[in-house]
């Protein structure tokens, strides 16, 4: 069986790791799979980068102007939305023609029209899509926060300046997915229980099949290692008990920054001796920016790209921290506790299905930095720690690893298929 899986990068964002990982277990156990991206980052020659032109650039351009001029010129939540309004027409490649199943991920920024879509939904051959946010079932946000209008029809998209209008980009995007969505069938795919919870209420999935399948991790890779190793490679404290805390960009506000730069400071009023015992290693850009705001010392590591870096980095530290307001199932998270790390977050998204609270991590009150200065004192003081190394890894291994994660999966495409291969 042929499967083509469709991804605007190939390693840059959680989708595109995922989507990658992905590839790798599905080769792994016997699909022959390939990548199609518009932004490619290695040579691996089961990733098909679209032709590079200055076409990419200007669909990208093109886009944010259309969503600009929608939002009154102002910048605010440029890049939380995505209209879908220019692309490729990929259906002549033939990587396309090859492939027995289409498998669509992230295709947002200037990778896949409506145009290109619909193209790709009447070509006959079989759709399933993972979604990794809620964009396929909202009208242009790839998170709702508290709004639930997309349940019926978006419109005054509080993500628009002045919040909108009754018939603004938002609503005009609904329409053009309804559109695209009647009279054809797509397995949708969520990556966590919380996701597939919310595109059930959606209007837009109403009669499609929409399941739940967690992202696939190399277990091989990401593993429990030495951790007196792990901190000398990573030039990091053998004498303290180091947190970690990292994203793409620290400064999101989705990441939820200021209640761990809360909770920090409770920490330290509360245990004052836990100013010389704790330290925070933080990956992501502007990372160095944490080293005013926290009371503890801070190992800053910058954007990390080689996932074995990225294994000694989890191995170095005690605990991973994820103060994270809004997340579908975290990358990270799945990364940290595979290499026996126990992760506090809130109860949000699909975190409280991958921590199990007090067996091997701890899930806090959403929003309370209390709660989440109470979770890293825990686990660093009071937990029988071992026990949750040890649970935090069985979790992934019993849960995310390649094996069973491709087995999901096969078993749809032999369904959309019709194969009982």
């Amino acid at each position: 069986m042929r499967v083509l899986i469709i991804n605007t990068s190939e390693r840059i964002g959680g989708a595109a790791v995922a989507a990658n990982r992905l590839m790798e277990a599905l080769k792994n156990n016997g699909i022959k799979a390939k990548m199609l991206v518009r932004d490619k980052q290695t040579d691996q020659i089961s990733v098909v980068e679209l032709q590079r032109t200055w076409k990419n650039i200007w669909r990208f351009v093109w886009e944010r102007l259309v969503i600009w001029k929608a939002n009154h010129f102002k910048k605010n939540n440029l890049f939380l939305v995505d209209v879908a309004n220019t692309g490729t027409d990929i259906t002549s490649l033939p990587e396309f023609k090859q492939a027995d199943v289409i498998h669509l991920h992230w295709i947002n920024q200037g990778m896949l029209s409506f145009k290109d879509l619909n193209k790709i939904m009447i070509s006959g051959k079989p759709v399933v899509w993972t979604m990794h946010d809620m964009w396929t079932f909202t009208g242009m946000c790839h998170y709702a926060g508290e709004c639930e209008r997309y349940m019926e029809q978006c419109h005054h998209c509080p993500l628009l300046y002045g919040g909108g209008g009754k018939k603004d980009l938002s609503y005009r995007t609904f329409r053009k997915k309804q559109k695209l969505y009647s009279g054809v069938h797509i397995t949708f795919v969520a990556c966590s229980r919380w996701l597939e919870s919310m595109a059930k209420k959606s209007s837009l999935l109403k009669g499609q099949t929409v399941t739940n399948i967690p992202n696939a991790i190399n277990t091989n890779l990401f593993k429990p290692h030495d951790k007196a190793e792990a901190r000398e490679k990573c030039h990091l404290p053998q004498d303290k008990k180091l947190l970690l805390f990292g994203s793409v960009k620290i400064t999101d506000k989705r990441k939820g920054l200021t209640y761990f730069v809360e909770a920090c400071k409770m920490l330290v009023e509360k245990y004052p001796e836990m100013k010389d015992t704790v330290g925070v290693v933080v990956f992501g850009q502007q990372s160095s920016q944490l080293e005013s705001m926290i009371p503890f010392p801070v190992y800053s590591m910058n954007y990390v790209s080689s996932e074995k870096e990225i294994v000694d980095i989890y191995n170095a530290v005690d605990l991973y921290v994820t103060p994270s307001l809004e997340d579908n199932l975290p990358n990270t998270i799945m990364e940290a506790m595979a290499c026996g790390i126990p992760c506090i977050g809130f109860n949000v998204g699909g975190i409280p299905q991958m921590i199990d609270h007090l067996h091997n991590g701890y899930v806090a009150r959403y929003k309370s930095s209390e709660d989440f200065a109470n979770g890293i004192h825990w686990a660093l003081t009071e937990s029988e720690y071992p026990n949750l190394s040890e649970e935090a890894c069985r979790k992934v291994v019993s849960n995310y690893s390649e094996r069973i994660i491709a087995k999901h999966y096969i078993d749809i495409y032999n369904k959309v298929t019709g194969s009982h291969a």
